[in-house]
């Protein structure tokens, strides 16, 4: 099965766009694939604007999340990782979602491998 994170991302984001408010996204800025701008990284995290006013290019792919933005007045062509990428939500309230870094690691298993523990439980 696909990861379902990706669908997540791109579903919050057209939410938050319908409703007129600024998408913002929170990248993990140590992971090895990730291309952001390091001026602006703080405890290993970056915040992007994604207003479709303040980027170019934007591809919401199921490995990616990249587009086009200026820093300083510089253009650079940003790289965010799906499994880097730790929350989207709306700058101006809050709401959007965060993601569990435990269970990203946990989805490099292969397809067929069970789980090691259920995620259910019995409730009398």
């Amino acid at each position: 099965m696909t990861p379902l994170k990706p669908y997540l991302i791109r579903s919050i984001y057209e939410w938050i766009i319908d409703n007129n408010l600024t998408p913002h996204l929170l990248v993990d800025a140590t992971h090895p694939h990730a291309a952001l701008p390091k001026d602006y990284i703080e405890d290993n995290k970056i915040v992007l604007n994604m207003r479709p006013e303040a980027i170019q290019g934007l591809s919401l792919e199921n490995t990616t999340v990249e587009f086009n933005a200026r820093f300083n007045g510089q253009p650079m062509h940003i790289i965010a990782p799906i499994p880097a990428v730790m929350a989207i939500y709306a700058k101006e309230n809050g709401k959007g979602m965060v993601f569990d870094q435990e269970e990203e690691e946990g989805s490099t298993l292969p397809p067929d491998t069970p789980p090691t523990r259920t995620h259910l439980r019995v409730v009398k």
